[in-house]
């Protein structure tokens, strides 16, 4: 980093030799300004209003327009004359607790880093700050103005906020401040909800500059040749004030199932595909040859009287039906909660005009068992004979 300052912290009758340094950058993608049809850089070139003539920069001062129009012209000189006690000094004021500044007031951030002659100074009045729990307020002199400041601790490191004057922070004088806007307890309850919901500890490090990464794409797309393709966006909808109510109770539910994330969806999946998935089919398959009498006898006895009219063959179909260990197999097509119910214990439940969840392969059993049925009817006939 390059130094953008050097002077002193006055601190009593103690001065600090120190150097600033900025303490953050911004990371905007800059542009220049260019011709469309080639890409040519546009300049711009100093001229003066009255002639039109170009004004090289050492010619250049600063002027100061009075309200009849007339310009006052400044020099250099007579910046460096002024009686400005902290052009070289950062004097210490007062010390006060920082929740008693104003955020809107903060400016800009710097590192004050020491001289070799002052580190030891430097870490005392370090020390002593971090350990009393307050800031230092103090005024400095950069880029011939003087600021308002605090100084404070950061990793070990002293940080310079210049700040606002008290003057430059504007009112908000807006109109429905005057008004009675009236809220429901029940509105604020929510509200109070969601903030409750989307509470947390403050990590930046979790938050991204969509805008610049988007454009660094657009940018690269551009590079390489290719297509650039914007993804639709749904445009917000706009809530009605009588409607408030609900959208707060909806964005209280999506802000909890956004909190519950993926860690519960996947703990919740895999519970329940062990249990019901792997555990019930384990679980049903004894249940299923234990009743497996009833489940196919319902399912032949079906067969049996498609595929004969006779009363007695449709019983010696069933019969056989129920003994055939094909059948067992047939059952384990019942449906899990049928195989969960009678793993778990319960009496299994008496088919009410055939098993619901066996009635959707009673015509693929049937089609299996009419070979059967027919050689029942004549091991009948051949009896009465």
């Amino acid at each position: 980093m390059r130094s953008v300052w050097k002077g002193a912290v006055s601190f009593g009758l103690v001065s600090i030799p120190v150097k600033l340094y900025s303490a953050t950058e911004e990371r905007n993608i800059a542009f220049h300004q260019v011709r469309r049809s080639d890409g040519s850089r546009v300049k711009y070139q100093r001229v003066a209003a009255a002639d039109g003539e170009e004004v090289p920069y050492s010619e250049i001062a600063k002027g100061y327009e009075l309200p009849s129009g007339e310009t006052v012209v400044l020099e250099d000189s007579d910046f460096a004359n002024l009686p400005l006690p902290t052009s070289k000094t950062i004097d210490v004021l007062e010390f006060v607790p920082l929740e008693q500044v104003d955020p809107i007031y903060f400016n800009k951030s710097y590192y004050l880093e020491p001289d070799k002659t002052g580190a030891k100074p430097y870490v005392l009045l370090r020390d002593a700050l971090e350990r009393s729990g307050k800031i230092a307020i103090i005024k400095v002199a950069l880029r011939q103005r003087e600021q308002l400041g605090t100084l404070r601790v950061r990793d070990g490191v002293f940080v310079l906020e210049t700040m606002l004057w008290p003057d430059e922070v504007r009112e908000p004088d807006f109109a429905f401040l005057d008004d009675d806007v009236p809220v429901r307890a029940q509105e604020l309850r929510m509200a109070e909800s969601l903030i409750e919901t989307l509470s947390g500890d403050f990590d930046p490090s979790r938050f991204r500059d969509d805008y610049r990464e988007a454009l660094e794409a657009v940018i690269e797309a551009k590079i390489e040749g290719r297509d650039v393709v914007t993804p639709p966006s749904a445009e917000p909808a706009e809530a009605s004030v009588s409607d408030l109510m609900s959208i707060l109770a909806a964005s209280v539910e999506a802000a909890r199932k956004g909190r519950a994330g993926g860690s519960g969806a996947g703990s919740e999946a895999g519970s329940g595909s062990g249990s019901g998935a792997g555990g019930d089919s384990e679980k049903a398959a004894p249940a299923a040859k234990s009743g497996s009498g009833k489940a196919a006898s319902s399912r032949s006895g079906s067969a049996g009287a498609r595929a004969s009219k006779s009363a007695s063959a449709r019983t010696g179909a069933a019969a056989k039906s129920a003994s055939d260990p094909g059948a067992g197999k047939a059952d384990k097509s019942d449906s899990g909660s049928t195989g969960s119910r009678r793993a778990t214990g319960a009496k299994k439940p008496k088919p009410a005009g055939g098993s619901a969840s066996g009635s959707s392969g009673a015509g693929a059993a049937a089609g299996a068992k009419r070979p059967r049925a027919t050689s029942s009817r004549s091991r009948s006939e051949r009896n009465a004979s």
